[in-house]
């Protein structure tokens, strides 16, 4: 069996978003440290791996929303490293609400093992995979699924400009893993304010849209006062749900940095319940939409 580790973390005010729900990119934040500490519990702490000249960089992350947490829940995040590859491992969580169990959202993120001085991917040692994997040998790892490609924008697709910050950066000096979630959230809202529906106009009706999946891909990393342009455009349109795809360029070279897909649903808040699509709502929406 693989070395499990459990952790668990109270949700904090300024955690929750105007719903009161926690917002979307602090499940990353869980997931991020219960993450390190369980790697530092195998022995490998981030000091460790500093003196390695090593660093683990995200690669791929999909998570799934299974049950909205409030400010004073508490969370308890299970994980464990699925398997390795020769420069990269998969690590999955699963998070579940203490004192009933119950599933609050599972996870993975696929990982890739850095030279930190050069920025090239890197052997994972061999007792390092013994670390995590104490007295059996790791199972064979498990086939990679590319990540989907959205269909190409339309001509409404929406675009809004911004400079990395000093509070998006981590001690790698690299913006932070769930701080492009934030990036593509921002982005979104305010696209929903330009096609005439604010979140203030949703609460009137009784609903919103919720996510229930995100799926992130980090193609390369940002870094402080960076600027980058964030686009999207939504597909797949249904009776209660709908996929808001985001790139993350960075404008200096077009280069691009990172892919969201978000899959959303129009939720009544009373009941928790989806609910179709307002017609008003997707005729607003609809230059946004991609063919």
């Amino acid at each position: 069996m693989p070395l499990t580790h459990e952790e668990m973390f109270r949700v904090r005010y300024s955690e929750c978003d105007a719903l009161g729900h926690v917002n979307n990119a602090h499940y990353l934040r869980y997931m991020q440290e219960a993450a390190f500490d369980a790697s530092a519990a195998a022995g490998y702490g981030l000091d460790r791996y500093a003196l390695m000249k090593r660093l683990w960089l995200a690669r791929q992350t999909e998570i799934e929303y299974l049950h909205p947490l409030r400010y004073g829940d508490k969370v308890i995040v299970k994980t464990w490293v699925a398997d390795f590859r020769r420069v990269s491992s998969r690590r999955n969580y699963e998070l579940r609400l203490a004192g009933t169990d119950e599933p609050v959202a599972r996870a993975y993120t696929d990982w890739a093992f850095i030279d930190s001085e050069t920025g090239r991917p890197a052997l994972i040692p061999p007792e390092a995979i013994d670390s995590f994997f104490p007295g059996e040998d790791p199972p064979a790892a498990a086939s990679r699924e590319r990540f989907p490609a959205a269909p190409p924008p339309p001509p409404g697709v929406f675009t809004v400009r911004r400079r990395v910050a000093w509070h998006d950066i981590d001690t790698a000096g690299y913006v932070n893993n769930p701080v492009y979630l934030t990036y593509a959230e921002d982005c979104g809202m305010n696209a929903i304010a330009a096609h005439r529906w604010p979140i203030s106009r949703m609460l009137q009706t009784g609903c919103a849209i919720v996510a229930r999946k995100n799926q992130v891909e980090y193609l390369q990393p940002a870094v402080l006062d960076d600027e980058i342009e964030v686009a999207t455009w939504v597909s797949d349109v249904k009776r209660v749900s709908a996929l808001r795809h985001y790139t993350v360029t960075r404008v200096s070279d077009n280069a691009l940095l990172a892919r969201v897909h978000m899959l959303g649903v129009w939720m009544n808040l009373s009941t928790g319940q989806p609910c179709r699509f307002p017609q008003e709502l997707l005729d607003d929406f609809a230059p946004n939409v991609a063919a």
